[in-house]
């Protein structure tokens, strides 16, 4: 999960501050010194870093609290709001061109993701009601073409290409023509990229851009690879000049500094972030929804949409009733854990919800794979009817059969039901979140 060391480390810090009644300077630069730690450990560039603690340590010294807020809680609220103005301060939406079509030329180094994201976000760009067309313009790596095609397939996109005899401006060029004669409203062009910048690179981009004056240039830079990011992104901005960036892999990387410096050192926004191989976990990157997930407060809107995207509305609405009726059973259970696989790592989704980050929920994402979603079937389908709706009947020579007849172990088992248990802690608190708030939220599951 991105974050995840900052986060739990900015976590065990506030935790300390929490505890005081009121804080004097020492306490607060103390507290300064781990933060610094922290961000400096998350891989963040040293400047930001630097720049961001003395922020934070002027604005808390000093300043008089708010009546409805404790000292601690003050400190939280300062770094969260520089957090927020370090990733941006707001989301940087896609432009469109007055008169179609919109072109975004997407550039990068070889390896980013580029060729995925160009499909990921054409697939977006459709649902929102465009007509998108991809183009094949990376004509030296091996199957390039073909990957794109791949990609276009699984999203319904079409894929133009023309083979890689003729160069990437010419292609770039018979492109725009097709567009015009297919309607085509949108077009992503997949540049080539290279392992690392150079000359030939530069001026191959620098020569489609002045053939197709793109809306937007945005650049897809890969998390894993740290202030690498970062460098790469300042000299892509230097020669060509760069819109907007995608920044790709940050569900893999537990540190996620390049986030926070990539705004700031390059002036750029961040505009989509990768969290998965699906389409919907390309998503729009908005500052003060990380800003967040950083500092262990949830992310609830973003929680919501991801389910809206995923979860049928009836199925939602019946189970919202049965757990106000305290009615929430093994088969719901089941096939809630179904549902909830199609959002992406259960580990991703509990961070969203305040407070939930606390927990120990380990145990659900060992449910996140075909074969222990079977187990897991089998264990249910072995139980009775009684069984399943009252799971308290369930003493040891019961939990013997269930495991018999299901093949499996008494302690896997007794494991189901700890999750069981802890899926319906998870969601209780969910449905008191959303009790209310009609017409705001929708229960996510």
């Amino acid at each position: 999960m991105a974050f995840e060391n900052l986060s739990n480390k900015l976590q065990e810090v506030f935790k300390q501050l929490k505890g005081k009644g009121k804080l004097t300077e020492s306490d607060v630069k103390a507290a300064m010194r781990e933060v610094k730690i922290a961000l400096l450990e998350a891989d963040v560039n040293f400047k930001i870093v630097k720049q961001f603690v003395n922020k934070v340590t002027e604005r808390a010294v000093g300043i008089e609290v708010m009546d409805s807020l404790t000292p601690g809680q003050h400190v939280i609220k300062i770094v969260n709001e520089e957090l927020v103005d370090l990733m941006g301060s707001t989301q940087s939406k896609l432009t469109f061109a007055a008169k179609p079509p919109t072109v975004y030329m997407m550039v990068g180094l070889q390896g980013a993701g580029k060729t995925t994201s160009s499909g990921k976000l054409a697939g977006l760009l459709k649902k929102e009601g465009r007509n998108p067309l991809l183009v094949a313009c990376d004509v030296y790596r091996p199957a390039a073409i073909k990957q794109l095609q791949v990609v276009g397939k699984n999203y319904n996109i079409p894929v133009f290409e023309m083979g890689d005899k003729l160069s990437p401006v010419e292609i770039s060029k018979k492109a725009l023509e097709y567009a015009a004669q297919n309607k085509n409203d949108v077009i992503l062009i997949d540049t080539a990229g290279r392992l690392h910048i150079n000359e030939e690179l530069m001026d191959e981009l620098k020569n489609i851009k002045a053939e197709v004056r793109p809306q937007e240039i945005l650049l897809v830079v890969d998390a894993m690879t740290g202030q690498d990011a970062v460098t790469v992104a300042e000299s892509f901005d230097g020669q060509l000049g760069v819109d907007g960036i995608i920044m790709t892999k940050l569900d893999g990387d537990a540190r996620g500094g390049a986030a926070l410096s990539v705004r700031s050192v390059t002036n750029k926004p961040i505009k989509y972030i990768g969290m998965g191989e699906k389409m919907e976990d390309l998503e729009p990157f908005y500052p003060d929804r990380m800003a967040s997930r950083i500092l262990g407060m949830g992310d609830v809107l973003s929680l919501i949409e991801k389910a809206q995207m995923n979860i049928d509305e009836k199925e939602s609405a019946e189970l919202e009733k049965k757990l106000r009726e305290n009615d929430f059973t093994l088969d719901d259970f089941l096939s809630q854990m179904q549902q909830i696989k199609k959002m992406g790592p259960l580990k991703d989704l509990l961070g969203m919800i305040p407070g939930m980050s606390q927990i120990n929920m380990d145990a659900l994402n060992n449910v996140d794979t075909e074969k222990e979603m079977k187990h897991l079937e089998a264990i249910i389908q072995s139980m009775t009817k009684d069984e399943r709706n009252n799971p308290s009947l369930l003493n040891g020579p019961r939990k013997k059969r269930i495991a018999n007849g299901s093949g499996r172990t008494i302690a896997e088992v007794n494991r189901l039901l700890k999750q069981f248990e802890d899926m319906k802690k998870m969601m209780k608190q969910m449905s008191s979140m959303t009790k209310g708030k009609k017409g705001k939220f929708k229960f996510p599951f």
